[in-house]
């Protein structure tokens, strides 16, 4: 079953075009919007599974230029 998760990210400043423009290159990276509020992007991946996600934020994301800190929710399915 594929996992899907919500990254809330803050950026260094001045840096929020910068990081948005190189997340929505990634594999697994279903969107990625530039927000208001506490954090200033924030994106929606997906993978096969939970350790794909986590493989995703830990080496793919966690590495860009310009991220501060990252809040990785996972996607739970409630109905």
């Amino acid at each position: 079953m594929a996992a899907k998760a919500y990254v809330l990210i803050e950026t260094s400043v001045g840096k929020t075009k910068d990081v948005v423009r190189s997340l929505a290159k990634l594999k697994g990276m279903m969107e990625v919007h530039a927000v208001t509020g506490p954090y200033d992007v924030i994106a929606v991946v997906e993978g096969t599974d939970l350790t794909a996600v986590g493989n995703l934020v830990t080496n793919h994301i966690h590495p860009v230029g310009g991220i501060a800190r990252t809040v990785t929710c996972l996607a739970i399915d409630v109905s």
